[in-house]
């Protein structure tokens, strides 16, 4: 069995609150490669994964998403 706890979707507002951001300058850092894309979980709706925003918050002056997908 493993540790891994599993990787929750986390929806716009709740990425906002854990990281201070505005939404203008969320979008302005996914467009940069500084913050991780979002993911599409419907039609009409996406989040971020939960590692994903982690990551950034724990270095995120020097965070750039990288062109391999």
């Amino acid at each position: 069995m493993t540790d891994r706890t599993p990787d929750r979707v986390l929806r716009l507002n709740i990425v906002l609150d854990r990281t201070g951001l505005s939404r203008a300058t969320l979008y302005r850092k996914i467009q940069d490669g500084t913050f991780p894309r979002q993911v599409r979980i419907a039609t009409r709706c996406a989040g971020w994964r939960e590692s994903a925003v982690n990551d950034w918050m724990h270095n995120p002056m020097f965070y750039h998403v990288d062109d391999v997908r």
